[in-house]
């Protein structure tokens, strides 16, 4: 029978103990709990530190599970699973806008598309599922990153590239974008994306109220914006998308918002 890899065996307990009981613990509190010498847990804690799974206070040199483990730990939520609750809104959106709807997840330092409700209209369209969107151009990646810190933190070292000259590229701008995402509760991308096209996007929460994707609309600008103010998107739409967003969070648990 093969042996347990004893450092990985170490590094679950770390994670078990750092689940459990107190938010936040000391390099002593987690080596003395373990049964490990200070050195070898302060080893173990620094590499799963540098993957995202272990955060440490600068304040209190205390430590906490970090969020890509806490993104880990939503894969109970399968894509299929969110892509089935959002059905019935996506496609009371999709009706109550006239416009094409597109549910997006984080992806490989994108937003990848997993569910998309043509406009209802004749014109002809192209199923867009499985199309990857960049995080700092499109309504849908401005919400996951305002609101995932993984999401964020791809959107920030990834290549934003200028798609338009509207599109916003350099790190502080991104970043006053974000904090205005959070503030209004939706996003926004009107031409910066693509020229002529807007769309705007809410979040969706699951039980434990991580974000686990986003929920938007897409279509020509002069239908999107308010013909009385240049590139102000229009307050139903925004309304009917938030909307949708509550009620598929609602389905996963999420409660009120």
């Amino acid at each position: 029978m093969a042996r347990n890899i004893q450092s990985l065996e170490r590094a679950a307990a770390m994670l078990r103990l750092l689940a459990g009981g107190e938010r936040r613990l000391g390099l002593s509190d987690i080596a003395s709990s373990l049964g490990l010498a200070k050195g070898t847990a302060h080893g173990i804690l620094r590499t799963l530190q540098q993957e995202g799974f272990v955060e440490q206070d600068d304040a209190s040199g205390r430590y906490q599970l970090g969020a890509e483990l806490l993104r880990l730990g939503t894969t109970y939520l399968d894509v299929h699973e969110l892509r089935a609750r959002a059905l019935v809104w996506t496609d009371d959106l999709a009706r109550s806008s006239g416009e094409s709807v597109y549910l997006g997840v984080l992806h490989q330092q994108g937003v990848l598309i997993v569910h998309h409700v043509f406009r209802p209209d004749d014109s002809r369209q192209v199923l867009e599922i499985g199309a990857m969107q960049p995080l700092h151009s499109t309504a849908l990646g401005k919400v996951l990153s305002a609101y995932d810190p993984v999401a964020h933190s791809e959107a920030l070292e990834a290549d934003r590239k200028a798609f338009t000259d509207r599109t916003v590229c350099e790190p502080e701008g991104f970043e006053h974008i974000l904090d205005v995402t959070r503030a209004r509760g939706y996003a926004a991308d009107v031409e910066e994306t693509w020229e002529g096209v807007a769309s705007l996007a809410a979040p969706i929460h699951d039980r434990r109220r991580m974000p686990v994707g986003a929920v938007g609309i897409t279509g020509a600008v002069e239908r999107l914006c308010r013909p009385d103010e240049e590139r102000a998107l229009r307050p139903e739409l925004i309304a009917a998308v938030r909307d949708c967003a509550r009620a598929v969070s609602r389905d996963l648990g999420a409660g009120r918002f």
